[in-house]
């Protein structure tokens, strides 16, 4: 197994949605893209905040594991769970 070291200048992006008056919602991690928080800004404040932070934007997510623990903050707005 490789060993590998968290990164702490390595930044990520990954946009998950788009709400109406231009508020993107989207995920940031630090040093593991799979580490996420869930954000949301107004575009103009989102630009900023990648040109900023010098993010590398990541493409979006597959369908995610069928995990009753694998959920997200914007899925729970989105679809109702059982």
């Amino acid at each position: 197994m490789e060993d590998q070291q968290f990164d702490v200048t390595r930044k990520f992006v990954r946009v998950t949605g788009e709400r109406e008056g231009g508020l993107i919602e989207f995920e940031f991690s630090v040093g593991d893209p799979e580490l996420v928080v869930e954000l949301i800004m107004p575009r103009a404040a989102f630009a900023a905040f990648c040109a900023d932070n010098r993010v590398t934007l990541l493409e979006a997510a597959s369908a995610r594991s069928d995990s009753d623990f694998a959920w997200t903050l914007h899925d729970a707005t989105h679809q109702r769970f059982r």
